[in-house]
């Protein structure tokens, strides 16, 4: 089921955030997002950019350049600069969404997200909002990603089960991607439980998504790669099933392990993610040429260790 994002209100800039925020507009009006599901869209960024790189976009005011402070549009043109510079090396752009909302941004995350699916069309945006929740309020927290951010996916927690996440099934092209065994210490607190059969927590809830949760084929998992043993395990399980990687960069979780662990046959099957390390490797007017170094290096190392 395809959906058009909803508009929203203008902002009043001239200059050059004015004519970006008038393309963005333009875009929304046209329904910039591409109409492939999740799963193929995501496999076609696979091969196109010969890359696993999922760049998160987690926006901190305090740490932009200083050329941005200030800027009622800081944020959107930020995050812009990232995503135009390292696009071509991703295979899927990962917005944060407690950051946008922390600086009272939440309408320059829309307008970024259609200027990704305007000028970026074939790179997948999953919504990291890990949303858990039953009922009329997991309706509309599925309006809001995939009607109003218009986003190909978007992170959910499956603590309460199935129903839970049963409303975003509605939108049967759109991915849902669900915490399993996460790159936090603090995860094992409940995910290494043992449950029925003997099995851990983790491995139980990936066998559901896998398998009787995957209603349209467009599930995922989220593992960290800070426990590549699990995350192996958990390939076993899934078979093909995409897995979105936080944890490596800031986090310190090792490439080659983490790759070895989650790849699949054909060398792909991953979102490795890494945030901070890209979008804040420089601090002045050249962060974007900077944060495209360090996606490049990370892109070609995780390459190494494909096949």
């Amino acid at each position: 089921m395809l959906r058009v994002p909803l508009p929203c209100g203008r902002f009043g800039f001239g200059g050059r955030a004015g004519k970006l925020l008038a393309q963005i507009s333009h875009a929304r009006a046209v329904g910039a997002r591409t109409p492939m599901d999740f799963r193929s869209k995501l496999a076609a960024a696979w091969q196109r950019h010969d890359s696993l790189l999922c760049v998160g976009l987690d926006p901190d005011p305090s740490r932009f350049p200083a050329h941005l402070k200030g800027r009622p549009d800081a944020v959107l043109a930020f995050c812009k600069g990232i995503v135009d510079a390292t696009a071509d090396l991703a295979c899927a752009f990962k917005p944060q969404i407690a950051y946008f909302a922390a600086a009272r941004a939440e309408d320059q995350l829309q307008d970024l997200i259609a200027y990704i699916h305007a000028h970026h069309p074939s790179v997948p945006v999953v919504l990291d909002a890990k949303r858990g929740d039953i009922g009329a309020t997991a309706q509309q927290y599925a309006r809001e990603a995939f009607e109003r951010y218009a986003a190909d996916a978007l992170t959910v927690n499956p603590y309460m089960g199935f129903d839970s996440v049963e409303p975003y099934l509605e939108f049967s092209d759109r991915g849902l991607i669900v915490l399993c065994r996460t790159s936090n210490p603090g995860g094992s607190d409940l995910q290494n439980l043992t449950v029925e059969g003997g099995r851990k927590l983790y491995q139980h809830v990936a066998e559901l998504v896998a398998g009787k949760w995957n209603v349209h084929g467009q599930n995922a998992l989220v593992v960290g790669a800070t426990f590549p043993e699990e995350l192996a395990e958990v390939r076993a399980i899934v078979g093909e099933l995409p897995l979105l990687v936080p944890g490596i960069g800031a986090q310190g979780g090792d490439v080659e392990a983490t790759v070895k662990a989650g790849r699949t046959a054909s060398g792909a099957g991953l979102m490795i993610s890494s945030s901070r390390a890209i979008l804040y490797a420089g601090s002045g007017e050249d962060f974007a040429a900077r944060a495209r170094a360090v996606a490049l290096a990370t892109r070609d190392e995780v390459n190494l260790y494909r096949s």
